[in-house]
């Protein structure tokens, strides 16, 4: 009797361990079919090939994260936001999902979550404090920015990148734009003169760009220094000197101006094309065939 206990006892545990390899190759099956369809951008059959993951083994932080990465491209906020957190919560100090929510935060314009989460990667690798300063200026909080920037100046941890934007912040507001006799006349730069909004630039911006205008360049410098937050006037001042063959510094402006754009293709577009044109008169084919393909 003991024996034929014994036996089934055996039985049972060699079937319990096929039964567990059976789930754990079904459960390694789906979660790479999920990985294949987001790269090709099938991002809802990613979901429902990881769903199928989340039954066979539940709450496994991988899966949580990938489904968090295929909410986030089809621009499902609540729910990309949701698994981030819950895969985060299984690994609090995980790099790539603490920096995948600053993305999803930063997306959905909550930058003090954003912040707040950049914050602690920053204070574990202090490089990555670099992305403080554009969090703070999209965050519409200059001194902070300003702040951090001296900071990184002392830590030796600028790039070039920061120390365009440093500069552009160091410029007193007072500076005037010069004002030609035929300026005199425009309504537009007469508005912007009396009342500098953003509003009233970007509108005299994108005039002045349809005229191909050399005054692009001043008044787009000069919208550097008052609105450092805004894509638009990173983008007109990279299309002035590219205009101008100087393209070198429209390579920097146009890559900085880049990291405020949020949700918005048409603009990502605009400055793809422009850094492919900088580019292309530079003879780097390596960046020139990078922005041709994210153009496409």
């Amino acid at each position: 009797m003991l024996l034929c206990i014994q036996i089934k006892a055996q039985d049972s545990l060699v079937l319990d361990a096929s039964i567990l390899e059976k789930k754990m190759i079904a459960f390694e099956r789906h979660f790479f079919d999920a990985v294949t369809l987001k790269a090709i951008y099938k991002h809802q059959q990613a979901i429902d090939k990881l769903e199928e993951c989340n039954v066979l083994v539940p709450d496994d932080k991988a899966v949580l994260f990938e489904l968090s990465k295929n909410y986030f491209s089809l621009n499902k906020i609540p729910e990309a936001t949701e698994y981030a957190n819950q895969s985060l919560a299984k690994d609090p100090e995980n790099l790539w999902i603490q920096e995948h929510l600053v993305k999803i935060y930063r997306k959905s314009g909550r930058f003090e979550k954003a912040i707040e989460i950049q914050e602690k990667i920053g204070a574990k690798f202090p490089k990555k404090k670099r992305a403080l300063v554009f969090l703070h200026l999209m965050n519409n909080d200059r001194p902070k920015a300003q702040q951090l920037l001296n900071e990184l100046t002392k830590a030796k941890l600028l790039n070039n990148r920061l120390r365009a934007i440093k500069e552009q912040l160091n410029k007193t507001n007072k500076k005037k734009t010069k004002v030609t006799s035929e300026a005199k006349g425009n309504n537009l730069k007469t508005t912007f003169e009396k009342e500098k909004t953003f509003k009233n630039l970007r509108s005299l911006l994108e005039k002045l760009e349809k005229e191909n205008s050399k005054d692009l360049l001043s008044y787009s410098e000069q919208g550097l220094s008052l609105f450092p937050a805004q894509p638009l006037v990173y983008l007109m001042n990279g299309i002035a000197l590219n205009n101008n063959k100087e393209y070198k510094k429209a390579i920097g402006t146009l890559k900085n101006g880049i990291d405020f754009v949020v949700d918005d293709r048409t603009m990502e577009k605009r400055f793809y094309a422009q850094l492919l044109k900088a580019y292309k008169a530079t003879g780097d084919i390596k960046n020139s065939n990078k922005y041709q393909k994210k153009i496409k």
